[in-house]
């Protein structure tokens, strides 16, 4: 059966409507950022030392819980008050898969399957792991090209001591003046408003181009078929089920109810598609547009979707000498 435009509607407005509610409430939150956030609060939020801060990085999701879809944009103000690039990235991968929500909504989705446990376990492990490689590799890009990795929207602005005033302006600077009053409420609650409306804006363009590829991809390509896949080519089904999470675009907080349904499908495969979903898909690669430059997209997915497709493959291994094939009971 040919899929009809009724249907195409009907998946674009479910990618569409299903991601909405969180590019609201992250626009909502980096407006708030913005205006409240201290900037030499978000420098002395984390330690010097590399290791330490991207890998608190990629557990920030416990404490700010945020969808996919709104963390882009909360980021991009993080960055705009001086995080590292390589928190910002640990947070962006691993917060959509390591908060509390979408834990929860993982085990209920596999709490009537024998591979229970293990899926959130693993779920979140690898999510902790691809996170934290990921914010190092691009640390290294970091250290090469600075903020040229960065769009002029999400690059910090320039240290006052990077490019010290001319002398008479220095000179006008030190000479005092009444210090400036103190704004009301209301006119901070506007600069939130006036934030997180160019925010959405900015990131909801990518997000409707992001759902007509989504639905299109929905209508032409079906779990029967991925089902098959996994049946008859097992090798073949991690990496056709990192494509599906690519192209369906689902929310970390339902994604794992699709995966439950593939009942006869091995854990390495569904663990690929929960895992590089929040990462990486079409509506994301177009959203980051707006924060990152080509290389460090580039780096991002290529280094996201290497280490997906080694560890599930890897763990696809491990079942086997277990002789275990990881699939409910």
């Amino acid at each position: 059966m040919q899929p009809t435009i009724l249907d195409f509607l009907i998946s674009f407005s479910a990618v569409l409507w299903e991601a909405m509610p969180f590019i609201v409430l992250g626009a909502v939150i980096a407006g708030i950022l913005e205006e409240f956030l201290p900037q030499e609060f978000v420098t002395k939020l984390l330690p010097k030392a590399v290791v330490p801060a991207v890998m608190i990085g990629a557990v920030l999701g416990l404490l700010f819980p945020m969808c996919e879809c709104g963390i882009v944009v909360v980021m991009r103000r993080l960055l705009r008050k001086g995080l590292p690039l390589s928190c910002c990235i640990a947070y962006m991968l691993a917060g959509p898969i390591i908060n509390l929500v979408v834990i929860f909504s993982t085990w209920v989705a596999f709490r009537d399957h024998k591979i229970g446990p293990e899926m959130v376990g693993l779920r979140v492990g690898f999510a902790f792991v691809i996170a934290t490689i990921t914010g190092f590799v691009v640390h290294l890009q970091y250290r090469k090209y600075g903020t040229a990795l960065l769009t002029p929207t999400a690059a910090p602005p320039p240290s006052p001591a990077a490019d010290p005033a001319p002398p008479a302006q220095q000179a006008a600077e030190a000479t005092p003046t009444a210090a400036p009053g103190r704004p009301s409420f209301f006119e901070r609650l506007g600069n939130v408003s006036s934030t997180a409306l160019h925010d959405f804006v900015d990131i909801t363009v990518f997000l409707i181009l992001g759902a007509v590829l989504a639905a299109l991809a929905r209508n032409y390509i079906t779990e029967e078929e991925i089902k098959a896949l996994s049946e008859n080519q097992p090798y073949l089904a991690i990496p056709a089920m990192m494509f599906l999470a690519v192209v369906m675009c689902l929310c970390s907080e339902a994604d794992a109810f699709v995966a439950a349904s593939f009942t006869k499908m091995h854990i390495s495969a569904k663990l690929a598609f929960l895992v590089l979903g929040p990462m990486l898909d079409i509506k994301l690669l177009l959203m980051y547009t707006r924060v990152f430059r080509v290389r460090l997209i580039v780096t991002i997915a290529s280094s996201v979707v290497i280490l997906v497709l080694v560890l599930c493959m890897l763990l696809h291994l491990v079942y086997q000498a277990n002789h275990w094939t990881g699939l409910p009971g």
